[in-house]
């Protein structure tokens, strides 16, 4: 149980951590601030500072985030009647706002600020010493810095650097960025199956391999034969090679197949094969297809498997519309963890495939036109492009908590219902 635990922690972190890398990347390449670059939530554990932003690590290692300047996760309001110390530099201006627990004990300005306007006017006023006949006020510098009061260390977000100023082409694409981060991912992922598992299965229609006494070994074919008919039915590849020979079960059936450049032909009658579930009967005759080992091939397969995962995804979404809701097409945290013991124990070929699969889930999912998920707010960034002018803030933030609320009662809804799914059935 530890161990699985682990390996889900594991996943779920690297999912969300190159999600919001994305973020993080296409934002400041876009001059949007990005204060914090959080890995884990809860207390700090450690931190540094680059290119203008905090990395934390945090003790509960659930994930991570971002907190871009102005957007509307990110609250850089200071409340009247904190009391802080203020560091300035030779010319006077504030570099560092320390309202910590610990603001007391380090060397400073003592001061309970009354106003600070971090955003346009960029200053701070307030007492010294909280002395009602000192009040102050203080030119902020741009790139100044506030401890806050877990003791993390951020750069203030005046507004030329905040979300909303960059230009609507800009906060799509870092709207979209965390996504397209999920889609790489899987990319590489799948890359990485196909090189531990030394190839890709063929979609050709190349035999790959006979199963002894099998309807086929009977017939005569051989690993190698390509088999390009199936009783008149041209069969390009392995998907249209499988579903015509299983709708021939209990038939004579002629199949005609190359073998070192000359055509061939062999009679034989697919095995009756019933699925146990839907009863279903399907021919089979006892071949594999082949697999295809070349560096190429691993190469594609990150593209073609995130490719046809994805459209597949996508199918399962538009179903909502189209064959009714239904709880039990989507899982939450409960049923990953389930997927995750399940996938455990079964080697690190199928755990970073599942890591794969995941990636792709999370990145489309992530792009559905709810507000409080990505996708809602490209979808509201579009608006604005049309309406050419922003929406305001008081709409946008009811919109966004619309949504939110919305993904709060399906999350537990989804979780509730994964429960009764695997621990209670």
């Amino acid at each position: 149980m530890l161990k699985t635990i682990l390996i889900f922690l594991i996943i779920f972190s690297i999912l969300v951590v190159f999600h919001e890398f994305g973020h993080y990347s296409v934002a400041r390449r876009s001059g949007i601030l990005v204060r914090e670059f959080s890995i884990g939530f809860g207390p700090k554990m450690v931190s540094w500072r680059r290119h203008h932003t905090t990395f934390t690590i945090r003790w509960l290692p659930v994930g991570g985030y971002v907190r871009m300047a102005g957007a509307e996760d990110d609250d850089s309001a200071i409340e009247p009647g904190t009391s802080g110390t203020v560091q300035l530099n030779e010319a006077g201006v504030v570099t560092v706002i320390d309202i910590s627990e610990e603001s007391g004990n380090l060397s400073g300005i003592p001061l309970q600020i009354g106003k600070a306007d971090l955003i346009d006017a960029l200053t701070i006023s307030g007492n010294e010493n909280a002395d009602p006949d000192q009040p102050r006020t203080y030119q902020v510098d741009h790139d100044a810095l506030i401890i806050e009061k877990d003791g993390t260390e951020v750069q203030i977000a005046p507004r030329d650097v905040q979300f909303q100023s960059a230009s609507v082409g800009r906060r799509i694409m870092t709207n979209f960025a965390g996504p397209f981060n999920n889609f790489l991912l899987a990319i590489v992922g799948f890359m990485v199956v196909a090189f531990l598992q030394g190839g890709v299965v063929s979609n050709s229609n190349a035999v790959g391999t006979i199963q002894s006494g099998s309807v086929a070994a009977k017939a005569g074919l051989m690993a190698g034969d390509q088999i390009t008919k199936v009783n008149g039915q041209t069969t390009s590849d392995w998907t249209a090679l499988v579903t015509a020979i299983q709708k021939r079960y209990g038939k004579t059936t002629t199949l005609t197949y190359q073998r070192d450049g000359a055509t061939k032909t062999t009679t034989l009658t697919p095995k009756t094969v019933q699925d146990s579930g839907s009863k279903t009967k399907y021919g089979q005759i006892g071949i594999t297809n082949a697999i295809d080992r070349s560096f190429g091939a691993k190469l594609k397969y990150g593209f073609t498997a995130t490719w046809d995962l994805g459209g597949r995804i996508l199918h399962v979404l538009g179903s909502f519309f189209t064959g009714g809701f239904s709880l039990n097409k989507l899982s939450g945290p409960v049923g990953i963890y389930n997927s995750t013991a399940q996938v455990v124990n079964a080697g690190l070929v199928n755990i970073v495939y599942f890591l794969a699969m995941l990636s792709v889930n999370l990145g489309l999912v992530n792009l559905v036109p709810i507000p409080g998920l990505d996708g809602g707010k490209i979808l509201l960034n579009l608006v604005e492009a049309i309406r050419r002018k922003p929406i305001p803030v008081e709409k946008e933030g009811i919109i966004t908590l619309i949504g939110a609320g919305f993904l709060l009662v399906l999350m537990v809804a989804v979780t509730w219902n994964d429960i009764v799914r695997y621990f209670i059935k």
